[in-house]
C-alpha cells in the first residue's frame, strides 16, 4: 500500500498542498530534490465532476506517489470527485478541511466544515466508501479558540476510515497569524490510532525536532517554508533521518534551479500565462539576497521571456 510505505521507515516529510503554488512544475522540482511525498494544490470537487480542463491540469505529474487534494461541501460530489481521481491514477486522495480563505469558507468548504461535525464526518465517510485507495485529510484545530474540536473530529474521521491526518496547528480565525501551537495536538496519540502529521511554522530542522517532540506526530508537513527553497524538504529529511547535513545550493546552482523551474512552468502553461504565474516564484527565490528588492521590481515590469531570462542571469551572476 502506497501510504503505508511512506510511513514505514523514516520520519516522513510531506509538501503541503498550497493553492496556486503546488502545481505540477513546483511538485516536480521538490520531488527532484527529495521529499517523502508532495500533495497537489486543492481542486474543487464541483469543477472536477464537471470535467473542467483547467482542474484536470492541476492533477498531472509531480512525484512518484500521486496525492490529490479535493475540496467541497457536498458528500456525493466529493465521493464522485474521489472516484474520478482514483480512475485517473491517484494513489491517495486527501480531503481539504483546513483552507481558511474567505471564498472557500463562504462555500461551506475547507475549514468551514470544522463548524459542522456531522457534515464533515459524512463527507469523509462518503469519500472513503467511494474508492479503494487510501483517503487522508488535512484540517485545523477548529474554527476559533472557543471551538477547538479537532479531537472529536479526528476520532470520527478514524472511525469512518480516514487513514492519516495532517493538522495545521492554528484555528481558522488565526488564518496564518500568530504562532502555530504544536503541543495542542500532543494527546491525539492517546485518542486515535491512525498516524498524523504536524503542520504550521516549520521552517528548519530545529523546528522539526521541536514540532515532533511537542506534538507526538508521526511526521511533518511543510508549506510556506518551501517557497523559494524547493530543496528544503530533502535537507530536513536527510538531517532528521540520517544525520546528514545537506548544504543549500550555491548561487550558481540556484540559478540553474530557478531557470529549470521557470522553463518547466512556461512549457506547462504556455509562455504568457506561465510568465505571469512565475513572477511570485522569482520573488521567493530571491528573498534574502542582496539587491532582491530592485530585482523584483524590475522583473515585475518586464513582459518578455527573453528580457526576464537576461535579468535573472545578471542578478545571479552578481552573487556567483
Amino acid at each position: 500500500m502506497k501510504l503505508k510505505s511512506l510511513l514505514d521507515k523514516e520520519v516522513p516529510v510531506f509538501l503541503a498542498p498550497m493553492a496556486g503554488v503546488t502545481d505540477t512544475p513546483f511538485r516536480r522540482i521538490v520531488s527532484q530534490f527529495g521529499a517523502t511525498a508532495v500533495v497537489s494544490e486543492m481542486v474543487s470537487s464541483e469543477a472536477l465532476v464537471r470535467n473542467s480542463e483547467k482542474t484536470y491540469r492541476r492533477l498531472t505529474g509531480g512525484g512518484n506517489v500521486k496525492i490529490v487534494q479535493i475540496m467541497g461541501s457536498d458528500p456525493q460530489r466529493m465521493a464522485e470527485s474521489a472516484k474520478i481521481n482514483e480512475e485517473n491514477g491517484a494513489d491517495i486522495v486527501d480531503i481539504n478541511m483546513g483552507c481558511p480563505v474567505k471564498k472557500v469558507v463562504n462555500n461551506n468548504s475547507g475549514s468551514a466544515l470544522l463548524k459542522d461535525e456531522k457534515l464533515a464526518a459524512k463527507i469523509a465517510e462518503a469519500v472513503v466508501k467511494s474508492v479503494k485507495i487510501p483517503v487522508t485529510l488535512k484540517m485545523r484545530l477548529g474554527w476559533d479558540a472557543e471551538s477547538k474540536n479537532f479531537r472529536s473530529l479526528a476520532k470520527q474521521f478514524e472511525e469512518v476510515g480516514i487513514r492519516m491526518l495532517a493538522i495545521h496547528c492554528r484555528t481558522r480565525s488565526q488564518m496564518y497569524g500568530g504562532t502555530a501551537d504544536w503541543s495542542e495536538i500532543s494527546d491525539l496519540k492517546d485518542i486515535i490510532d491512525i498516524p498524523y502529521l504536524v503542520n504550521g511554522d516549520i521552517k528548519n530542522c530545529d523546528d522539526v525536532r521541536q514540532a515532533l517532540n511537542q506534538s507526538n506526530a508521526r511526521g511533518i508537513m511543510i508549506g510556506r517554508a518551501a517557497l523559494g527553497r524547493p530543496w528544503l524538504l530533502n535537507q530536513i529529511l536527510q538531517k532528521i533521518n540520517h544525520g546528514k547535513d545537506i548544504p543549500a545550493p550555491s548561487p550558481e546552482e540556484q540559478y540553474q534551479i530557478v531557470m529549470q523551474h521557470f522553463h518547466d512552468t512556461l512549457n506547462f502553461y504556455g509562455a504568457e500565462h506561465g510568465l505571469r504565474i512565475f513572477r511570485k516564484h522569482f520573488c521567493w527565490y530571491s528573498s534574502g539576497m542582496s539587491g532582491a528588492s530592485s530585482f523584483r521590481e524590475k522583473i515585475n515590469h518586464l513582459d518578455s521571456v527573453k528580457s526576464i531570462e537576461d535579468a535573472v542571469g545578471i542578478f545571479y551572476e552578481d552573487h556567483f
